[in-house]
């Protein structure tokens, strides 16, 4: 009893002290419910407090971090795996893959429009690389038919971003000549002001009716094989 008794005001010291109930329980060994009875009386300065909180969030803060990296961990460790798993791309499957790129972001002949020629669009610049492998290596498209054209908003540095599409797609500065400006809508929720913002590049093909035509036939090729239609 004697000890309990010293092990009580050995607590209360320690609270009175500012500790937090872990740093206590380093110090006297009894139940977090024990300690917590206690100690329900006695009160903490504002400074206490203050540091007893600024604890609680350093603690928070590194909790925080640690699961951060094991998700990070985690995270490499399937796209390392995945990435591994893809191995060499033939030639066919390079057809395969650029095709299906283009039935999802590519201008397709319409009723109203049969000699729509290859156009592709986007803000991603590795699908962007990826499309003119496919158009040099599936489709021998030479370089002086690949034609440019920046969409940006606004109120954005062209140059700048003429100069990111120049470095990424290693083309001339000059191949982004062309420049359509969009208008900035106030209710958007996009992200089109931002340092990693570069407007999207339009990939235009000349003389490419044809060329349409063919990924179109590839298409439903894809379609047909995969029991879609």
């Amino acid at each position: 009893m004697f000890t309990k008794m010293r092990e009580k005001e050995k607590a209360i010291k320690l609270r009175k002290e500012g500790l937090s109930y872990s740093e206590i329980l380093k110090e006297v060994v009894v139940s977090r419910s024990t300690l917590s009875l206690w100690l329900r009386e006695v009160g903490l300065s504002l400074q206490q407090q203050q540091r007893l909180t600024a604890k609680k969030l350093e603690s928070m803060k590194r909790g925080w971090i640690s699961q951060r990296q094991k998700r990070i961990s985690v995270s490499n460790v399937i796209y390392n795996e995945a990435s591994r798993k893809v191995g060499d791309i033939s030639e066919r499957e390079l057809l395969l893959i650029g095709a299906t790129l283009y039935w999802a972001e590519g201008s397709k002949q319409k009723a109203h429009n049969i000699s729509q020629g290859v156009i592709f669009t986007n803000s991603d610049s590795n699908m962007i690389r990826l499309f003119l492998v496919f158009v040099r290596k599936i489709l021998s498209v030479n370089n002086n038919d690949i034609k440019f054209e920046l969409y940006i908003h606004k109120g954005n540095d062209v140059e700048k971003a003429k100069r990111y599409w120049s470095q990424i797609l290693n083309q001339p500065i000059d191949s982004f000549g062309t420049v359509y400006f969009k208008d900035n809508k106030t209710n958007t929720k996009r992200k089109n002001i931002d340092e990693n913002y570069h407007g999207l590049i339009r990939v235009r093909i000349a003389r490419s009716t044809n060329l349409n035509r063919k990924i179109d036939g590839w298409i439903m090729g894809i379609a047909k094989n995969c029991g879609v239609v």
